[in-house]
């Protein structure tokens, strides 16, 4: 696969995994991956990486004293 064509494939593949796709690029793009076993691949190595990604970083909550300013800077704008 040609590298412009597989930057093209990963970035479609990227906006499906994302839910950013209309429905007939959807569509077009699950076609392509039916008939083309490399395109089926660049799917699964990206959605694995994405599980991955989720399971080895944990986020790590805000502290009560950050959330406390936020609301508090939020309130400085709305009231002026």
């Amino acid at each position: 696969m040609r590298d412009q064509n597989y930057q093209h494939l990963v970035r479609k593949v990227t906006m499906y995994l994302d839910n950013e796709l209309s429905e007939s690029a959807e569509r077009e793009l699950l076609m392509e991956i039916k008939s083309n076993p490399a395109y089926l691949k660049v799917l699964s190595q990206e959605k694995s990486f994405r599980e991955f990604i989720k399971s080895k970083i944990h986020r790590r909550k805000p502290s009560p004293a950050l959330i406390q300013s936020i609301k508090e800077k939020i309130k400085v704008t709305t009231t002026a």
